[in-house]
């Protein structure tokens, strides 16, 4: 089937299929790796894109469900050859460890940071539940967050 999808402010035309997941076609067809497969049924959020601003698993979204909506992935956040407060702030304070996790959780953040400029660290956490991550706490990702809205609000 015939789809017209925008991805990080592109459109792009192509064939799916229908079973074809969102995740997916971002991976295999347009060659955006920086989505991660991971668990296949929603559960560890490494597969998180934004799609018209909200966090959703890609992996549990059929390609055809998401035409003419807004898709961002991690590769589309950084502008101008610069890195986006948040993925600063995650390289900062160490988090990437393994890099499977960062951009969802990144992703995720990004939505909860749009919508609440001053979250607090509770917040945070919320925003961040469906994100797991094997390597490290969650401390430094909730102060990443934290130390990245602040650079941003300063710079509004």
């Amino acid at each position: 089937m015939h789809i017209l999808i925008n991805v990080n402010g592109r459109s792009h035309s192509l064939e799916v299929r229908p079973e074809t997941s969102l995740l997916q076609l971002l991976r295999d067809e347009l060659g955006l790796t920086g989505t991660k497969h991971g668990c296949d049924g929603g559960e560890c959020g490494a597969c998180t894109v934004l799609v018209d601003g909200r966090p959703l698993n890609s992996c549990l979204v059929l390609a055809l469900s998401v035409r003419g909506r807004e898709i961002m992935t991690i590769e589309g956040l950084a502008s101008g050859g610069k890195l986006h407060p948040l993925q600063q702030a995650f390289v900062e304070h160490g988090f990437l460890q393994c890099g499977f996790c960062g951009p969802g959780m990144i992703l995720s953040a990004k939505a909860l940071l749009e919508q609440t400029p001053s979250p607090d660290p509770d917040a945070v956490r919320r925003a961040l539940a469906g994100n797991l991550c094997r390597c490290t706490g969650y401390v430094g990702v909730v102060e990443a967050v934290m130390d990245a809205a602040a650079q941003m609000r300063d710079r509004s």
